[in-house]
């Protein structure tokens, strides 16, 4: 029986992309429009898996992410890395100097920036998807509007790529994790990275013992992001990536930050995929 996993996106999306690299067996694809639509596949038991993207070499961390895995208490079971290759692309027959907007998704146009500072005639204009932009200039047979999307895209709906790899950093990747309701993928001995959010109370140096306690127990920091407590002016959690050598060092780790920390949860473990 096929995996049914939901993407951000539609086919041709890199969501979509991630989805055929990830996984070695065939799986069927719910397509959202958006990262709230995918979380509510999975709660209402739609899909099985969800892929979200968390983070871009270029454009940063994607916050609202972080924050739709932690309060709907998604677990992140694995990740994936794509490189990231960006085309601008028109309907068959159009050079750039036709296009008068060029449309797709606000991270992919971030990532972009630069090439189109050299085409100011150029408006830029925001939509949900990569992939969705190309299938709807395609289908509405629209002239003088672009996108930007993957290679995947321009072959599915038969679009011309007008410039290849316009994104500003040549060595473009981004980050998704694979996440799920229920936190059950791997045996301990292949987990080797783990993702986990804490609070601090406010008082001077307790950040810096946390990062000395995960140095202490031969855990590698990775990633640290902080995002605002709402209901806490100026309070802050921490959404922190380590990767270790041995579960038995990062089980210690553990042990230790959940008595230091207020609102310590376990976001996932998992097998790191740089590996």
């Amino acid at each position: 029986m096929e995996t049914k996993i939901a993407i951000q996106g539609i086919k041709g999306s890199f969501h979509h992309q991630v989805a055929e690299e990830f996984f070695a067996a065939p799986a069927s694809l719910d397509e959202c429009m958006s990262f709230e639509s995918l979380v509510t596949s999975l709660k209402e038991n739609k899909s099985e898996k969800g892929i979200m993207a968390l983070e871009n070499s270029i454009a940063g961390s994607i916050i609202p992410n972080y924050a739709l895995i932690d309060h709907n208490n998604l677990h992140i079971i694995g990740e994936h890395y794509l490189d990231i290759h960006m085309n601008l692309m028109a309907t068959k027959g159009q050079k750039i100097e036709d296009l008068r907007e060029v449309h797709s998704h606000p991270i992919a146009l971030l990532q972009c920036a630069v090439f189109f500072k050299k085409y100011p005639h150029i408006k830029l204009v925001e939509s949900a998807d990569t992939a969705e932009t190309a299938r709807r200039i395609k289908e509405g047979n629209l002239l003088r509007i672009g996108a930007v999307a993957s290679p995947i895209a321009a072959k599915m709906y038969d679009l011309e790529i007008l410039a290849a790899g316009i994104h500003t950093v040549k060595s473009n990747k981004t980050r998704f994790v694979i996440v799920k309701t229920q936190n059950k993928e791997l045996p301990r001995e292949e987990i080797n990275k783990a993702s986990v959010k804490f609070e601090l109370d406010d008082t001077p140096g307790s950040l810096a013992t946390v990062l000395n306690v995960m140095n202490n127990c031969k855990l590698n920091l990775t990633k640290i992001q902080s995002m605002p407590i709402i209901e806490t002016p100026f309070q802050y959690s921490f959404f922190v990536d380590v990767v270790f050598a041995k579960y038995k060092h990062y089980e210690k780790a553990k042990k230790i930050l959940e008595l230091m920390t207020t609102h310590f949860k376990v976001l996932g473990e998992y097998k790191n995929g740089k590996l």
